[in-house]
């Protein structure tokens, strides 16, 4: 295929590539590190059989098999991986760059999608992919940078710590929820843009990572996360995002956005970790890709943050409105009181019939209003999903259960305020009765008397949004303080 291609070498902290002809010779350097032990002979021709046996799942006419290397009498004392040497032209790292990259990017997830489809799955899905397993990877990979906390920022360490743990703490229905559905799977762990190849006869996929089945398995969406970060890094987050996106159509896969930034950015701390041991190598440029990564990484877990957005205020100030728009600005879940309260009791009446404190509007009634709105809360949040909750919260008591149920799922808490004078308020609900097109039951009085008790029941923790402006500029406001 490459008869006219010059030879060259490829290293890595693990082995060297030799290519040669219509050839690649894999060697695995004689290293131990504590996820793998390639110190004897013996274990280094275990590790070329393992490399052709995991990959030829992937890429079954790239890998020919393994060569022992003799020495002139006769005696082994190496082995080689013996590949197919493919077109370095048609290399996504290299496609990326070009007028191919989008056609290329959606013929890798098809594939990609296919692999997954195909790959062994765990005999117990249930007891796999659970939060403890990707634990466990954040915690090895966390010690591996803290070992070297010399060539890395540490307060950018301990930053990614916390906001990997906090995302795990309430994350445990979300993981279960995927490991029952069969997402977890024998992948191919180490998906880089260098090692997968766009051919005429299809995608190549290159270089799994054979020695270790632990840290093969795991969610579908940790693989195509690692590919997405290395396209992003590469050619930028829109990219990235079109390859999530394609693998979402072909496979059927469906997840929030939260998981895929938190695997996004395991993945680049994963890498982070391999440019130190480059570096510990004498690699020059290695810590600067190191801290390039961890920088990726971090941005990945801020928006990987869960949220509970609370949209309160009295009747007529907007808060449903600006809810509305705030949620569909980034892609979150509302929940609205009145849709809850007309499912509980009924649909909506004339507020005159059940003033405040009566009827749909006693005490218990309210409280149930609120306590289904935080249970489903609760139940998105533990899901990946941020929340935006609509309703008055002008008793203390409301706002005090809104965040334990915050504190339960881990999720971070924001809390709004909508406010503008009651006048104005009036004249909103009167018109908004007048064209009848709310569940809102609302009525004036009911306005005044929630006003009266919003001014007895301050609420100092909220950012107050004065929405007498214009819906864009509240909107806009919100959005700023809730991302």
């Amino acid at each position: 295929m490459n008869g006219a291609a010059a030879p060259a070498a490829v290293e890595t902290h693990l082995s060297v590539v030799l290519l040669a002809g219509t050839r690649a010779y894999k060697f695995y350097k004689p290293v131990t590190f504590g996820f793998i032990d390639a110190s004897t002979v013996e274990r280094r021709r275990e590790l070329c059989e393992l490399e052709v046996a995991q990959n030829r799942r992937f890429s079954p006419d790239a890998y020919l098999g393994v060569v022992a290397l003799r020495d002139e009498a006769g005696q082994v004392h190496d082995h080689a991986v013996v590949m197919e040497r493919l077109p370095a032209d048609r290399r996504l790292s290299t496609l990326l760059a070009g007028a191919e990259a989008e056609d290329a990017l959606r013929a890798v997830a098809h594939r990609l999608a296919t692999v997954h489809a195909e790959s062994p799955r765990p005999t117990d899905q249930a007891s796999e992919g659970t939060v403890d397993d990707v634990r466990s990877v954040w915690d090895d990979l966390l010690a591996g940078l803290r070992e070297r906390t010399g060539t890395v920022d540490s307060a950018t360490i301990d930053r990614i710590a916390t906001l990997g743990e906090r995302y795990l703490s309430g994350r445990a229905p979300l993981f279960e929820h995927r490991a029952k559905l069969g997402h977890v799977v024998d992948g191919h762990g180490d998906l880089l843009a260098d090692d997968v190849y766009v051919l005429d006869g299809g995608v190549r996929l290159l270089d799994c990572l054979a020695f270790s089945e632990r840290l093969r398995r795991g969610d579908v969406l940790a693989d195509v996360a690692f590919l997405a970060m290395d396209v992003e890094r590469l050619a930028g987050p829109t990219l990235a995002r079109q390859l999530v996106e394609w693998y979402d159509e072909f496979s059927g896969e469906n997840h929030p956005g939260t998981l895929a930034h938190h695997y996004v950015a395991q993945r680049a701390v994963v890498r982070a970790v391999v440019a130190l041991l480059r570096a510990g190598q004498g690699n020059a440029d290695a810590v600067g890709v190191a801290r390039d990564l961890l920088g990726l990484a971090l941005d990945h877990l801020e928006r990987s943050r869960v949220r509970l957005v609370l949209v309160g205020g009295p009747p007529g100030t907007g808060k449903t409105t600006v809810s509305e728009e705030l949620a569909g600005a980034i892609g979150w879940t509302v929940l609205h009181s009145d849709d809850v309260r007309v499912e509980l009791f009924g649909e909506a009446m004339d507020t005159e019939e059940n003033p405040i404190g009566e009827g749909r509007y006693g005490e218990p009634e309210v409280d149930r209003v609120y306590e289904v709105m935080l249970e489903r809360a609760a139940l998105l949040n533990g899901l990946g999903e941020s929340v935006v909750l609509d309703a008055s919260f002008g008793a203390t008591r409301h706002r005090e259960r809104a965040r334990a149920c915050a504190a339960a799922t881990a999720t971070e808490l924001i809390e709004f305020r909508c406010d503008a004078p009651l006048e104005v308020a009036c004249e909103r609900i009167t018109a908004r009765r007048r064209r009848g097109d709310s569940t809102s039951e609302a009525t004036l009085e009911v306005a005044r008397a929630l006003f009266a008790r919003a001014a007895g029941e301050p609420w100092p923790e909220a950012f107050t949004i004065d929405t007498t402006h214009e819906l864009d500029l509240s909107v806009r406001s919100a959005v700023h303080r809730a991302r």
